[in-house]
């Protein structure tokens, strides 16, 4: 076993212990254990088995558990796995109410993030243990303050349904073929669900359907692409699924007031 490990302590109260455990074979805990923290886990590579009380979930990678304090419970990690953890121990009351959200009935919680999502929390959770290996100014206010950055990222790209992991295959879809035509038929094969009940448990998921979805995705990419690349309009059109010039600048200007070469000036003017 080859673990990565930062610890600190932001103060004498709020205690905080941070790492990334990797393994090259099975690996399971002695028992079961609790401790006075609050525990964070999620699988970034591999999978694993999480256990407490009658509970036995088995997690793939993307999966998050939090684990009350004093929660007896234990892990088990199969073949090569990647855990990130976060133990949290007299957490501010700043931080509390994001995690009653997180953890309804203060019972443990298991949540899914989707494959991209999974992929920017740990770019952010690996910017964060270079954050707790840095010398700080304001040590206590930027740790918490990147610790409410993390979990606010669960609470907003997480969901605690089952069928929740597929739904996010499909999202996931959406936002890697944006210059494409996805119907709404080839997503639900993908979640394997009718189409009906594809949309019920997307719009539940997401609060939008799959069509508003795509169209929040393009308009995110086009701002990105408008705001920080030299593309002409016509390649950022055609790079999100519009093939005419005409069809992309009355949709942008529809959403957003003006056309997109007037909101890529006035981004620019704003910095200098």
């Amino acid at each position: 076993m080859v673990t990565e490990t930062k610890t600190s302590s932001v103060s004498n109260d709020f205690r905080i212990r941070s790492f990334i455990g990797t393994h090259d074979k099975d690996w399971s805990d002695k028992g079961f254990h609790q401790h006075p923290s609050l525990e964070i886990s999620i699988v970034l590579e591999g999978s694993a088995l999480a256990e407490h009380g009658e509970h036995r979930w088995l997690l793939e990678s993307g999966e998050v558990v939090i684990m009350p304090a004093w929660t007896p419970h234990r892990f088990e990690g199969y073949r090569k796995n990647r855990l990130g953890l976060i133990h949290l121990e007299n957490v501010p009351e700043r931080l509390l109410p994001l995690l009653r959200s997180l953890t309804p009935d203060g019972k443990p919680a298991r949540i899914a993030l989707s494959r991209l999502d999974k992929e920017r929390f740990e770019r952010l959770f690996r910017e964060w243990l270079r954050i707790l290996s840095s010398r700080l100014k304001e040590q206590q206010r930027s740790y918490t303050a990147w610790i409410e950055v993390l979990l606010l990222f669960f609470l907003e790209h997480s969901s605690a349904e089952d069928q929740a992991l597929t739904i996010t295959k499909a999202a996931d879809y959406i936002r890697e073929h944006l210059a494409e035509g996805v119907q709404i038929g080839d997503l639900a094969s993908l979640a394997g669900l009718t189409e009906s009940a594809f949309r019920r448990q997307f719009e539940w998921t997401y609060g939008l359907s799959p069509k508003q979805y795509q169209h929040q995705c393009r308009m995110a990419e086009a701002k990105w692409l408008l705001s920080s690349s030299d593309k002409d309009i016509q390649e950022i059109a055609e790079q999100i699924g519009f093939h005419r010039l005409h069809s992309f600048s009355q949709w942008f200007k529809l959403q957003e007031g003006i056309s997109p070469s007037e909101w890529r000036k006035m981004q620019r003017d704003n910095f200098i």
